[in-house]
């Protein structure tokens, strides 16, 4: 891998350093939370042995020490703005308003999530000094290498599974493959904030949109938390390659923590707030 790549400067963005990689792992960080989360994951991939660039898009909302830790802990940091959508849109999408429409029901959503700003991981196309990406959410951790998703096609994405095999029909946009194209994300634009445009999981329901002959992962790519309670049969620590924390966050408070305690805990060993476990000696989920 060489080093020293030149990046080009597109409109909205402003890396802190040029690529070192042809392949970078992205994330967002919208909020200090996040910037946590993405520390977690940073610490995570850096285990995992890749030699890949991690890559952190963040809007101007993160305080400047979260992102100095994310720079210590070789983070590659791209400062981004919002898309430039259209104020009906920003009304649509914003947090009382698309929670309103279309109700989460299913788990509990954060206070510090901000619906509107998940759209500003579109952004990862405008990083064309990367032939390959992989996109990862700041709540997520790697447990497996997963360099071999660069050779993966562009759209990969696992299923949105974590209630029952129903869910197979649509994809969780917490980990997909992509391939940067300024052309493609000038498509993405011009599709995305058209009159009366309401997209029901965001960037979710508009990536599925977008790239409707999108590829399946295997939901051991991106292991959402909920499995853990809902479809225990599923759970493989031997095969898990990125668990995601869909929904309540690991350093939260919340109702759920006591059942996905073991979870918790291996994340926090992650984020550097406690022992380090190995996943391959934990428990499984009860039942």
């Amino acid at each position: 891998m060489g080093t020293g790549i030149n990046s080009p400067n597109p409109e909205g963005l402003s890396a802190d350093r040029p690529a070192k990689s042809r392949h970078a792992y992205v994330t967002l960080v919208t909020n200090d939370d996040y910037a946590l989360g993405a520390l977690a994951l940073l610490n995570s991939l850096r285990r995992s042995g890749t030699e890949a660039d991690c890559a952190v898009l963040h809007t101007g909302a993160p305080s400047p020490a979260p992102l100095e830790r994310l720079a210590r802990a070789g983070a590659r940091l791209i400062e981004t703005d919002l898309l430039p959508t259209s104020d009906a849109f920003n009304a649509a999408h914003a947090r009382d308003a698309l929670h309103g429409r279309a109700p989460f029901t299913k788990g509990g959503k954060p206070a510090f999530h901000t619906p509107l700003d998940n759209f500003a991981k579109l952004r990862l196309w405008q990083l064309t000094e990367y032939e390959r990406v992989v996109f990862i959410d700041a709540d997520a951790l790697v447990l497996r290498n997963c360099d071999r998703l660069f050779a993966y096609p562009e759209f990969c994405a696992a299923p949105n599974v974590y209630e029952s095999l129903a869910d197979f029909h649509r994809l969780n946009s917490g980990v997909f493959t992509a391939r940067p194209s300024a052309a493609t994300f000038d498509a993405m634009l011009a599709r995305l904030d058209r009159p009366g445009m309401f997209w029901r999981r965001t960037d979710q329901s508009f990536l599925q949109d977008f790239f409707p002959d999108w590829h399946g992962l295997p939901v051991f790519y991106n292991m959402l938390q909920y499995v853990w309670l809902n479809l225990p049969q599923l759970w493989s620590w031997e095969a898990i390659h990125i668990l995601h924390y869909q929904y309540e966050k690991p350093w939260q408070d919340h109702d759920k923590a006591d059942r996905l305690g073991p979870l918790i805990e291996l994340w926090r060993g992650y984020a550097g707030l406690g022992p380090l476990l190995d996943p391959a000696a934990m428990p499984g989920p009860p039942g």
